[in-house]
Parts: C-alpha cells; sequence; structure tokens
C-alpha cells in the first residue's frame, strides 16, 4: 500500500485553448508513462471527436510515478478536465476527488472568463492552487504583467508561480517539483476502517461491462471482496482493481487517497450513480459521502429516432452515454410529428451537439432534435405553480397567469476594439449591462440576459464579431415575468408541434417570418399550393406560400374554341382544391434538421 504522504492528487484548471491537455501530455512523458512510440498529442483526448474539434469533453485520470529531486519517488494522480463553460459539471466532480490544482494561464492571453469560473470551483473546494504560465516562448508572452493580473483579478499569490512551454517542454520538471513541494498530500483517511470509496465516474464497456472510477478515503479495496454501491443499494463482487498509467494496469489493491478503478461484471447501468459511495457488503461505513450537487439541465430539446424502429437501442444508448457523462438528463415523449422519442436535458448548445454527435458516432444511430427551449416558469390563474420544458405543451392561454423565463450573469472578457460591436450585440438580445471595467487593456463586461437568447446562437456570433479573441461564461441567476407567447409554426393549415417555440412578443414577427422563409426553401413542392404561416394564438404573424407543381393540362388541345382550354383549367384548378383539403404535407427530416439549425441565425 502507497504511503499517503507520497500521493499528491491534481486537477489541471483552464481557459479553453490554453494548454491544459498539452501540458497532461509533458507531464506523462516526463514521468515515462507512455514511450515515444506510443506518445501522441493530446494522448488523454481519447474521443476522435475531442482530437477533431481541439477540445476537452471528458475529464481523464492518470497515475504518474515521478522521482523527485529529494530521491524520494511519489505517485501523482493527474486528472485533466475540460475548459468549456458547458462541462462544469465535469470540472467539478474531479476538484472534489483532488486537493490540489494547477492553474494553467496563457502568458500571451492572460485570465478569461472561464479561467475564473473553474478557479472560483477549486477555491470552493479548498484546494491548494499552483500558477503555471504557459506559452512563455511566444512572442507576444508577458509573464509579469500576467502574474500581476492573477494576483489583481483572482487574488492569487504568485511568487511560486511556474514559467513553462507545454509545447516545447521548457520547465516541465518545475512544474513537477511544484506539485510535489506546494500541493498538499491526502490526510484523514485509515487503512483500517470500513472501505468508503467515492463513484467518481464511470464509462461502459462492451467486454468488461461497466469501469468504475473511484478515489478511496478509507479502507483498501482488493479483488474478490463484495461491495455493496450504498444509494442504489446494489452488491457486486470485485473482479479486478487497476489504475490507469495511462494503460488500464491491474493492481494488488488501492488503499487511502488513491484514484483507480474497479471492474465487478455490472452489467445494469442503472445501479451506477456518479457520486455514490462504494463500501464493503457485510463491514459497511456508518455514513456515506456526501456525493455531488445535483446538475441542473439549462437547455433542452427533443431527441427522436430516424427511424422508428431504433426507438429500442436509443433508449439503451441514453442509459449508457448518461453512465458516462452524468450532466444530462431523459425522459421519454411522443410527437405528432416525429414519433416517439425523448426530451433531453443539457447544461449548454454545445453540450447538446456533443451529446447528438456521441449518440451518432458511438451507437450508429440517426437522429434528428427539435428545437433547443429552456424551462419556463408558470404561474396559472388558479394559483397553480408548473414548469413548462416543452413549448408545445402550453396550456391556453386563458389559463396562464403569468410566464417566467431564465436569466444569465454573464461575464465577457474582450479586446478593445470589439467593445462597440458586443455591446450592441447583447443590446438585441434583450439584456441589461451592469458592469463595464477595463483591466489592463480588455474589458470585462457583465451583462444580465435571457437564457432563451442565447441557446441558439450567441457564442458563435460572439466569436465571429471579436475575432475568437472574446471570452464568454455565465450563470443561471433566477427567473423573471416576461411579455412571452407561444409561436406555432402551421403548414398547410396544420400545426407542426417540433417546430413550436416561445418567444418575446416583441421579436416574435422576426422570428416568425425568418422560419416561415426558412421553410419554404426546405419543403418540397406538390401538386398544390401549400401555405406556410406562423400564428400566435389565432392570429396569424407571418405567412409564406409554396407554389404549385402544375401539369400542363392543355398541352392536348390544338386548335378549336378557347372555351375547351378554360374547362380544362377550372377542372384542374377544382381538382388542386380537393387535394389541398385531403393531401397532408410530408416534411422530410432533412427539412426540420435543417429549418431548427438556421433558426437562430
Amino acid at each position: 500500500m502507497i504511503d499517503q504522504s507520497l500521493i499528491r492528487n491534481f486537477s489541471i484548471v483552464a481557459h479553453i485553448d490554453h494548454g491544459k491537455s498539452t501540458l497532461a501530455d509533458r507531464l506523462i512523458q516526463k514521468c515515462g508513462g507512455l514511450t515515444d512510440r506510443e506518445m501522441k498529442e493530446q494522448v488523454l483526448d481519447s474521443m476522435d471527436i475531442e482530437r477533431e474539434r481541439g477540445i476537452t469533453i471528458k475529464a481523464q485520470t492518470v497515475r504518474l510515478n515521478y522521482i523527485a529531486q529529494d530521491g524520494q519517488e511519489y505517485v501523482l494522480n493527474l486528472m485533466d478536465t475540460p475548459g468549456h463553460v458547458d462541462f462544469s459539471y465535469e470540472v467539478s466532480r474531479c476538484l472534489a476527488a483532488c486537493e490540489g490544482s494547477l492553474l494553467v494561464v496563457d502568458a500571451s492571453q492572460g485570465v478569461e472568463a472561464q479561467t475564473l469560473a473553474n478557479v472560483y470551483q477549486a477555491i470552493d473546494q479548498d484546494h491548494e492552487i499552483l500558477p503555471v504560465l504557459n506559452k512563455i516562448d511566444l512572442p507576444a508572452a508577458e509573464p509579469e504583467r500576467i502574474k500581476a493580473q492573477i494576483e489583481d483579478i483572482i487574488g492569487l499569490d504568485t511568487e511560486n508561480a511556474v514559467e513553462i512551454s507545454a509545447k516545447t517542454g521548457l520547465g516541465i520538471e518545475d512544474v513537477l517539483e511544484g506539485i510535489v513541494k506546494y500541493l498538499p498530500a491526502p490526510t484523514g483517511g485509515n487503512a483500517e476502517k470500513p472501505l468508503k470509496a467515492a463513484l467518481v465516474d464511470a464509462y461502459y464497456d462492451p467486454y468488461l461491462g461497466v469501469v468504475v472510477i473511484v478515489r478511496i478515503h478509507d479502507g483498501v479495496l482488493k479483488k474478490k471482496q463484495k461491495v455493496r454501491m450504498m444509494r442504489t443499494g446494489a452488491t457486486y463482487e470485485v473482479d479486478n482493481v487497476g489504475v490507469f498509467a495511462p494503460k488500464a494496469t491491474y493492481v494488488d489493491e488501492l488503499g487511502p487517497g488513491e484514484v483507480g478503478f474497479l471492474i465487478a461484471s455490472i452489467k445494469e447501468v442503472a445501479d451506477c450513480a456518479i457520486g455514490d459511495t462504494i463500501t464493503w457488503e457485510k463491514n459497511q461505513t456508518d455514513k456515506a459521502l456526501p456525493g455531488y450537487k445535483e446538475v441542473q439541465p439549462v437547455v433542452f430539446c427533443g431527441l427522436f429516432p430516424v427511424d422508428a424502429a431504433d426507438f429500442d437501442d436509443l433508449r439503451a444508448a441514453m442509459g449508457k452515454l448518461r453512465l458516462n457523462d452524468a450532466s444530462f438528463t431523459w425522459e421519454m415523449e411522443t410527437s405528432a410529428a416525429l414519433g416517439m422519442g425523448f426530451r433531453c436535458g443539457f447544461l449548454g448548445l454545445l453540450h447538446l451537439e456533443i451529446i447528438q454527435e456521441r449518440l451518432s458516432r458511438e451507437f450508429d444511430l440517426d437522429l434528428i432534435a427539435t428545437a433547443p427551449s429552456v424551462v419556463y416558469q408558470m404561474t396559472m390563474t388558479d394559483g397553480e405553480e408548473i414548469e413548462l420544458h416543452n413549448p408545445a405543451d402550453m396550456p391556453e392561454v386563458t389559463r396562464v397567469k403569468e410566464i417566467r423565463e431564465p436569466w444569465i450573469s454573464a461575464t465577457i472578457y474582450t479586446p478593445d476594439e470589439y467593445l462597440g460591436s458586443i455591446l450592441k450585440l447583447c443590446q438585441d438580445r434583450r439584456g441589461i449591462q451592469t458592469e463595464l471595467t477595463y483591466v489592463g487593456g480588455r474589458a470585462m463586461i457583465k451583462y444580465e440576459l435571457p437564457l432563451n437568447e442565447i441557446v441558439f446562437d450567441f457564442y458563435d456570433r460572439l466569436k465571429s464579431i471579436s475575432r475568437g479573441y472574446a471570452s464568454f461564461d455565465y450563470e443561471i441567476t433566477g427567473h423573471r415575468a416576461e411579455n412571452l407567447v407561444k409561436m406555432n409554426i402551421l403548414v398547410n393549415d396544420e400545426p407542426v408541434d417540433a417546430l413550436a417555440m416561445l418567444v418575446h412578443r416583441d421579436r416574435a414577427e422576426g422570428r416568425g417570418r425568418q422560419m416561415c422563409e426558412r421553410l419554404k426553401d426546405l419543403i418540397p413542392r406538390q401538386m398544390f399550393k401549400i401555405p406556410i404561416q406562423a400564428a400566435i394564438g389565432g392570429k396569424v404573424i407571418a405567412r409564406e406560400t409554396l407554389s404549385a407543381l402544375r401539369k400542363d393540362v392543355t398541352a392536348k388541345c390544338y386548335g378549336g374554341d378557347a372555351s375547351r382550354k378554360k374547362k380544362l383549367l377550372e377542372k384542374q384548378k377544382a381538382g388542386k382544391q380537393r387535394m389541398r383539403q385531403f393531401g397532408k404535407v410530408e416534411i422530410p427530416q432533412e427539412a426540420f434538421v435543417a429549418a431548427l439549425k438556421m433558426d437562430g441565425d
């Protein structure tokens, strides 16, 4: 068993693109975790989608053995965390399993919005934080200015800050020495007590079943022990225990302070609740660990299989993915237009996109997603309070007394020259400015905004306006009563429930006109005229007409009286009216997807 004083459990936290994954690569290389032949860039980003997009989505654990300058061998448990605001739940879970953090800041870019969000999470967990200034080999790097910025904005002492270049490997030895010297070892664990281990994460392996990642607090975990999940009550016999180094390596036992994994032929995904406490079946610990804060999804959308026969496969895939990403929620729903599917909750639009792509790639499913919407609160005329996740389920307007939508507090960092455009973008989205301050040559703007206005394309617009230099972070502040109305889209006088949305009354007409124009281009023409309308209640606020395909019925008339042609045209006209009355317009799935994707532009 490893002496606790020689263990260091730490996370790497930073803003997107500040070099977390590259630093993790260098640490693994330096400690001999992988040979040069096995090494590749962003080695901990194991999913194809992470490598393609250049972002970390899943937090990864890796154990490294490091012989320090004092000759002592230390065990370092590193957790590489995501930087994007949509994956903050991954960050919070990792931080709960560690005692210290490396705060990586780009020496040319400085402190950004997500740097603050992540470092405050680490401070909340009472972490010891070691600042690391990355990319000091760049000509634009200003380490002294950035150190001053860290002290001013975050209030961290930068006396022990390490200056490195993760790309070239400069200063990596100093980082390892800093981890051993300044970050604390785990304390309070007792190997003699009954087993108490936190279920940090899990993933589904088709051969091994559920692989559970644990952090041991008390006791010892070995093969052949019988263990119990305290929250779900499920019991299993442990087949194997091991650590990621970074390849899965089996070990004899895991003791207090260690992070590793266990395999116990767990086939039931529902038995593994992230944040659960694992203990021995017979000699149980008296008190479970507090677990993690329940995550609150902020964006909801429906996911439906293109082929109705894939519904059961989608249900199984959702269960396996929920195990690996505990921050999204799902429940069954049915739609008149799309059949049976699931209403899913996400932490943001990028999170929604990633989950959809993972379901398509990892489980080979073709899916349609409905328009993203947020959770509205309603007070009915009889005093009842309800929550609305799906605009299609909105009750009668006469029964609704008040609708409240979620608002956020947004923090935006931007270089000076883009300030005007960003202020205009926020004003256009019904934003209320609360603060504008300067930190060096950069402005920090705080805005209150309705979440509904930012779920579509706010982040993309912000990045394009600022050429990628602005950074954005937000937190939910509560719900406010607003003048919101349900807008229905009608195709051939039939409402399409998958396209229903709640919009602010002042913006309804523009949004409706935009949607009708999109659908006119996307729906294939029929033999009869198709009206496409946006309506609030019984009032149509926008309309486009898709003209009919027309067969030339007069082609067989050559010569003769003009009344013959007229008669044929009248007959055709009556036929088209009858056709429109009974004809059903099938909206192709691609049209749904395209209309919903472009709705936020």
